[in-house]
C-alpha cells in the first residue's frame, strides 16, 4: 500500500502525513542529526502510545506548522487542548550549512480525545531558528530519538490526565534533563521568541 501524502508549504517544509503502513521498515538511531524528520516522532508515539496507554482508543499522529499556542473559543468547545515543550537539538543552515545546537527548541501540541468516535488525535508544530551568519529561513530542528521519547512522555502524560482523568506521572523535569551548555539564546533568531512563545512550558 502506498503512503497518502497531503501538502501544505510552509517555510520551506512541507506538511506529510504518512500511512502506518509505511512505519514499518523505519528504523531510527540515538544519533542527533540536523535534519527535521516527521516520521522519527510519528514512529516513536505509536510505539510508546501502546506501551503507556491501556486504552483501545486509536490515535493520530500529525503535524501542522501554522497552528497557534492559543486555542480560540471553537476549537475548545470541540475539545481541542494544548501543551508546549521545550527540547535540546540541532539546526543546520540550508543556505551556507552551519550547525548549531539549541537547549531552546518550543514543540507545540494539539491534541483531542473524540470519545463516540473512540479516536484521538496529536498535531505538532516545531518552531524553527534562523542562521546567525544568513539571518534567512527558519530553519527546524533535529532530535536524538532520546529526546524525542523525553518529550513524547511528557505529551502522553498529559493526555492521559486530560483525556482520560488518570493522575498524571511526576514527568516534570525539563525535557532536556541533562545539563546542556550552549550559546546565549539569540531570541531574534527563534522563531517561537518571535510569537512570545518561546520556553513556556506547562
Amino acid at each position: 500500500m502506498s503512503c497518502a501524502v497531503a501538502h501544505v508549504i510552509v517555510h520551506k517544509y512541507e506538511k506529510v502525513i504518512f500511512h502506518p503502513s509505511c512505519l514499518e521498515s523505519v528504523h531510527f538511531t540515538n544519533r542527533m542529526g540536523t535534519e527535521w524528520t516527521p516520521m522519527m516522532w510519528k514512529n516513536n508515539f505509536t510505539e510508546m502510545w501502546e506501551k503507556e496507554l491501556d486504552h483501545t482508543d486509536i490515535w493520530g499522529f500529525q503535524f501542522n506548522y501554522s497552528i497557534q499556542a492559543k486555542l480560540s473559543v471553537e476549537e475548545r468547545r470541540r475539545g481541542w487542548k494544548i501543551c508546549c515543550h521545550r527540547a535540546y537539538g540541532k539546526f543546520r543552515c540550508g543556505t551556507c550549512s552551519k550547525t548549531w545546537p539549541s537547549a531552546r527548541i518550543t514543540l507545540l501540541f494539539h491534541y483531542r480525545l473524540r470519545s463516540g468516535a473512540a479516536r484521538g488525535t496529536v498535531i505538532m508544530r516545531p518552531f524553527g531558528q534562523a542562521c546567525r551568519r544568513c539571518n534567512g529561513d527558519f530553519e527546524l530542528p533535529g532530535f536524538s530519538t532520546a529526546e524525542v521519547e523525553k518529550v513524547l512522555l511528557k505529551l502522553i502524560g498529559k493526555i492521559k490526565k486530560n483525556c482520560y482523568g488518570e493522575e498524571e506521572e511526576d514527568n516534570s523535569y525539563s525535557c532536556s534533563s541533562e545539563k546542556v551548555w550552549t550559546k546565549p539564546h539569540e531570541s531574534l533568531l527563534c522563531e517561537a521568541c518571535r510569537q512570545g512563545i518561546c520556553c513556556e512550558e506547562d
